[in-house]
Protein backbone atom coordinates (compact mmCIF):
# COMPACT_ATOMS: atom_id res chain seq x y z
CA UNK A 1 0.00 0.00 0.00
CA UNK A 2 1.25 3.04 -0.61
CA UNK A 3 1.28 6.22 1.85
CA UNK A 4 -1.79 8.32 0.60
CA UNK A 5 -3.38 5.05 0.62
CA UNK A 6 -2.40 3.83 4.34
CA UNK A 7 -3.27 7.01 5.75
CA UNK A 8 -6.74 7.08 4.00
CA UNK A 9 -7.45 4.42 5.67
CA UNK A 10 -6.35 5.36 8.92
CA UNK A 11 -8.72 8.11 8.53
CA UNK A 12 -11.70 6.06 7.93
CA UNK A 13 -10.71 4.33 11.44
CA UNK A 14 -10.30 7.49 12.98
CA UNK A 15 -11.50 10.70 11.41
CA UNK A 16 -9.32 13.85 11.89
CA UNK A 17 -12.15 15.56 12.22
CA UNK A 18 -13.13 13.64 15.56
CA UNK A 19 -9.92 14.94 17.68
CA UNK A 20 -10.15 17.53 20.42
CA UNK A 21 -8.96 21.69 19.16
CA UNK A 22 -5.89 20.81 21.02
CA UNK A 23 -4.25 18.16 18.79
CA UNK A 24 -4.47 20.33 15.39
CA UNK A 25 -1.40 19.72 13.73
CA UNK A 26 -0.43 17.08 15.89
CA UNK A 27 -2.36 13.97 14.09
CA UNK A 28 -1.93 12.21 10.92
CA UNK A 29 1.29 11.35 9.48
CA UNK A 30 4.00 13.41 11.42
CA UNK A 31 7.15 11.95 10.26
CA UNK A 32 7.51 11.24 6.11
CA UNK A 33 9.48 8.39 5.05
CA UNK A 34 9.25 5.30 2.78
CA UNK A 35 6.13 5.80 -0.26
CA UNK A 36 5.30 2.34 0.21
CA UNK A 37 4.10 0.77 3.10
CA UNK A 38 4.56 -3.13 3.81
CA UNK A 39 5.31 -3.79 7.69
CA UNK A 40 3.41 -1.59 10.36
CA UNK A 41 4.15 -1.41 14.20
CA UNK A 42 1.84 -0.32 16.30
CA UNK A 43 2.59 0.93 19.87
CA UNK A 44 1.16 3.93 22.77
CA UNK A 45 4.34 5.97 22.52
CA UNK A 46 7.00 6.52 20.21
CA UNK A 47 9.73 6.07 22.56
CA UNK A 48 13.78 5.32 22.01
CA UNK A 49 12.62 2.02 22.36
CA UNK A 50 9.93 1.15 20.48
CA UNK A 51 11.54 2.75 17.85
CA UNK A 52 14.38 0.76 17.85
CA UNK A 53 12.41 -2.53 17.65
CA UNK A 54 10.15 -0.74 15.29
CA UNK A 55 13.78 -0.97 13.22
CA UNK A 56 14.46 -4.10 14.13
CA UNK A 57 10.95 -5.56 12.92
CA UNK A 58 11.83 -3.88 9.24
CA UNK A 59 8.44 -1.53 9.97
CA UNK A 60 7.91 1.03 6.99
CA UNK A 61 5.23 2.83 9.03
CA UNK A 62 5.00 3.13 13.25
CA UNK A 63 1.25 3.95 14.19
CA UNK A 64 1.16 5.93 17.85
CA UNK A 65 -1.31 7.07 20.15
CA UNK A 66 1.06 9.80 21.78
CA UNK A 67 2.91 12.14 19.56
CA UNK A 68 6.35 12.84 20.54
CA UNK A 69 6.22 16.19 18.99
CA UNK A 70 3.62 18.04 21.12
CA UNK A 71 5.52 21.29 21.71
CA UNK A 72 6.58 23.38 18.65
CA UNK A 73 10.52 22.32 18.20
CA UNK A 74 12.33 24.92 18.18
CA UNK A 75 15.70 22.80 18.55
CA UNK A 76 16.47 19.34 17.44
CA UNK A 77 18.25 17.45 20.53
CA UNK A 78 18.35 15.35 23.59
CA UNK A 79 15.51 12.85 23.01
CA UNK A 80 13.93 14.11 19.88
CA UNK A 81 17.40 14.34 18.29
CA UNK A 82 17.98 10.91 19.04
CA UNK A 83 13.85 9.57 18.03
CA UNK A 84 13.98 11.28 14.83
CA UNK A 85 17.12 10.32 14.08
CA UNK A 86 16.11 6.53 14.09
CA UNK A 87 13.37 7.09 11.97
CA UNK A 88 14.55 9.32 9.30
CA UNK A 89 17.99 6.56 9.28
CA UNK A 90 15.12 3.75 8.92
CA UNK A 91 12.55 5.69 6.34
CA UNK A 92 10.35 5.14 8.35
CA UNK A 93 7.13 6.83 8.68
CA UNK A 94 4.71 8.07 12.15
CA UNK A 95 1.37 8.82 12.25
CA UNK A 96 -0.49 9.62 15.37
CA UNK A 97 -4.06 8.73 16.44
CA UNK A 98 -5.20 10.68 19.89
CA UNK A 99 -7.91 12.37 20.40
CA UNK A 100 -9.94 11.00 17.43
CA UNK A 101 -8.84 7.32 17.85
CA UNK A 102 -10.42 8.09 21.84
CA UNK A 103 -13.85 9.10 20.33
CA UNK A 104 -13.46 6.54 17.48
CA UNK A 105 -16.21 3.54 17.24
CA UNK A 106 -13.99 0.50 18.53
CA UNK A 107 -11.24 3.41 19.62
CA UNK A 108 -9.50 3.55 23.16
CA UNK A 109 -13.02 3.86 25.40
CA UNK A 110 -14.74 1.69 23.54
CA UNK A 111 -11.79 -0.93 24.04
CA UNK A 112 -11.82 0.01 27.47
CA UNK A 113 -15.25 -0.54 28.18
CA UNK A 114 -15.08 -4.14 26.38
CA UNK A 115 -12.40 -5.01 28.63
CA UNK A 116 -14.40 -4.12 31.64
CA UNK A 117 -17.72 -5.95 30.24
CA UNK A 118 -19.62 -2.97 30.32
CA UNK A 119 -23.06 -2.99 28.80
CA UNK A 120 -25.88 -0.69 27.97
CA UNK A 121 -22.95 1.70 26.99
CA UNK A 122 -23.46 5.74 26.65
CA UNK A 123 -20.97 7.97 25.48
CA UNK A 124 -19.81 11.07 27.67
CA UNK A 125 -18.54 14.23 26.08
CA UNK A 126 -14.93 11.98 26.47
CA UNK A 127 -15.60 8.31 27.78
CA UNK A 128 -18.34 6.35 28.01
CA UNK A 129 -20.63 5.29 30.86
CA UNK A 130 -22.22 1.56 31.12
CA UNK A 131 -23.58 -0.89 33.09
CA UNK A 132 -20.99 -3.14 35.17
CA UNK A 133 -20.92 -5.91 37.90
CA UNK A 134 -17.23 -6.02 38.69
CA UNK A 135 -15.21 -5.23 42.10
CA UNK A 136 -12.71 -2.59 41.91
CA UNK A 137 -10.14 -5.67 42.54
CA UNK A 138 -11.16 -7.61 39.27
CA UNK A 139 -10.95 -4.26 37.85
CA UNK A 140 -7.17 -3.45 38.59
CA UNK A 141 -7.03 -7.26 37.26
CA UNK A 142 -8.07 -6.28 34.27
CA UNK A 143 -5.72 -3.81 33.46
CA UNK A 144 -2.52 -4.15 32.32
CA UNK A 145 0.28 -2.13 34.65
CA UNK A 146 -0.83 -3.61 37.76
CA UNK A 147 -3.22 -1.87 40.39
CA UNK A 148 -5.24 1.09 41.04
CA UNK A 149 -6.08 3.64 43.46
CA UNK A 150 -9.57 4.19 44.70
CA UNK A 151 -10.40 7.58 46.25
CA UNK A 152 -14.11 7.28 48.12
CA UNK A 153 -16.05 3.66 49.35
CA UNK A 154 -16.96 1.60 46.75
CA UNK A 155 -17.88 -2.06 46.46
CA UNK A 156 -19.87 -3.82 43.41
CA UNK A 157 -19.95 -1.26 40.89
CA UNK A 158 -23.47 -1.02 39.04
CA UNK A 159 -22.11 1.48 36.61
CA UNK A 160 -19.20 2.67 35.75
CA UNK A 161 -17.80 6.02 33.46
CA UNK A 162 -14.60 4.88 31.99
CA UNK A 163 -12.06 7.89 30.03
CA UNK A 164 -8.98 6.59 28.55
CA UNK A 165 -6.32 8.61 29.74
CA UNK A 166 -6.16 11.92 31.79
CA UNK A 167 -9.44 12.13 31.86
CA UNK A 168 -10.31 13.59 35.80
CA UNK A 169 -11.87 16.80 34.78
CA UNK A 170 -15.12 18.14 37.12
CA UNK A 171 -17.65 18.51 34.10
CA UNK A 172 -16.70 15.13 33.00
CA UNK A 173 -17.53 13.47 36.60
CA UNK A 174 -20.95 15.40 37.12
CA UNK A 175 -21.73 14.13 33.61
CA UNK A 176 -21.23 10.50 34.49
CA UNK A 177 -23.00 11.10 38.13
CA UNK A 178 -25.46 12.48 35.93
CA UNK A 179 -26.01 8.90 33.73
CA UNK A 180 -25.72 7.19 36.82
CA UNK A 181 -22.15 5.62 37.45
CA UNK A 182 -21.36 4.92 40.87
CA UNK A 183 -17.77 5.16 39.77
CA UNK A 184 -15.39 6.88 37.48
CA UNK A 185 -11.88 5.48 36.05
CA UNK A 186 -9.19 7.30 34.34
CA UNK A 187 -5.43 8.37 35.16
CA UNK A 188 -3.58 11.65 36.59
CA UNK A 189 -6.03 12.31 39.62
CA UNK A 190 -5.18 15.22 40.92
CA UNK A 191 -5.99 15.88 44.84
CA UNK A 192 -8.51 18.87 44.70
CA UNK A 193 -10.29 17.02 42.18
CA UNK A 194 -10.50 13.66 43.75
CA UNK A 195 -11.87 15.82 47.08
CA UNK A 196 -14.80 17.84 45.48
CA UNK A 197 -15.61 14.72 43.42
CA UNK A 198 -19.50 13.42 43.01
CA UNK A 199 -17.97 9.55 43.27
CA UNK A 200 -15.68 7.37 44.01
CA UNK A 201 -12.64 7.90 41.61
CA UNK A 202 -10.80 4.44 40.14
CA UNK A 203 -6.65 5.70 38.85
CA UNK A 204 -5.25 3.30 36.73
CA UNK A 205 -1.85 4.66 34.77
CA UNK A 206 -2.43 6.16 31.74
CA UNK A 207 -0.53 3.21 30.22
CA UNK A 208 -2.78 1.01 31.46
CA UNK A 209 -5.85 2.36 29.93
CA UNK A 210 -5.21 3.20 26.75
CA UNK A 211 -2.75 0.99 25.63
CA UNK A 212 -4.96 -1.80 25.22
CA UNK A 213 -6.48 0.31 22.20
CA UNK A 214 -3.31 0.03 20.34
CA UNK A 215 -2.87 -3.82 20.89
CA UNK A 216 -6.56 -4.46 19.63
CA UNK A 217 -5.60 -1.92 16.88
CA UNK A 218 -2.83 -4.16 15.70
CA UNK A 219 -4.37 -7.14 16.10
CA UNK A 220 -7.41 -5.94 14.18
CA UNK A 221 -5.14 -4.53 11.02
CA UNK A 222 -2.92 -7.39 11.55
CA UNK A 223 0.46 -5.34 12.41
CA UNK A 224 2.97 -5.89 14.88
CA UNK A 225 2.27 -4.81 18.23
CA UNK A 226 5.33 -3.38 20.49
CA UNK A 227 5.03 -3.30 24.57
CA UNK A 228 6.87 -0.19 26.03
CA UNK A 229 4.78 -0.46 29.70
CA UNK A 230 6.66 2.25 32.18
CA UNK A 231 9.23 1.24 35.04
CA UNK A 232 6.83 1.95 37.87
CA UNK A 233 7.34 0.36 41.43
CA UNK A 234 4.74 0.87 44.41
CA UNK A 235 6.47 1.51 48.00
CA UNK A 236 3.41 0.74 50.26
Amino acid sequence: MDIHGFVTAMEQVAPPEMAEDYDAGRIGLIVEGKEEIGTVCCALDATERVAGAAVRAGADMLVVHHTPLWSPVTAVTGPTARLLRTLLAAGMNLYVMHTNFDHAAGGVNDVLAARLDLSGTERMTAGVVGNCSLAPEEIARRLPGGGIRVYGEVGTIRRLAVVGGSGFDPDLLREAADLGAEAFLSAELKHAVARASPLPCLEATHYALEAPAMEALASRMGWHYIPDPPHVVVIP
